[in-house]
């Protein structure tokens, strides 16, 4: 699941991880995301952490109230925002603009994937 409402950045996480059987949604309102996430059963969510008015510090911890919690990437605007990624709860962050390797490495790390 893709957490973002910038077309830059939903093009960006789309070209670095539109692979293989990877199947990406799309979701822009940060206040349904969690539940968008429960419900399509997805195996991680990328956050852009400035969507929307939610924002995605606030979007990570509604999925981590889920009974069954999905790993969260965030995806930061600094360097200094990764302390605050961390108190969130997310499993994983790059800083943007992101490389292919960063966010392919960040999401396999969020995920779990050898």
């Amino acid at each position: 699941l893709v957490v973002a409402d910038d077309p830059w950045v939903v093009s960006e996480v789309h070209a670095a991880l539109s692979i293989g059987a990877n199947e990406l949604i799309d979701h822009s309102d940060p206040s349904t995301a969690a539940v968008a996430a429960d419900d399509a059963s997805v195996d991680v969510v990328v956050v852009d952490l400035q969507v929307a008015s939610m924002g995605g510090m606030a979007v990570t911890r509604s999925i981590r109230d889920l009974s069954e919690p999905v790993p969260v990437v965030l995806l930061l605007d600094r360097q200094a925002d990764t302390f605050l990624a961390g108190r969130s709860g997310a499993e994983a962050w790059v800083v943007k603009p992101f490389t292919t390797s960063a966010l392919r490495t960040a999401v396999s790390d969020a995920s779990g994937e050898a």
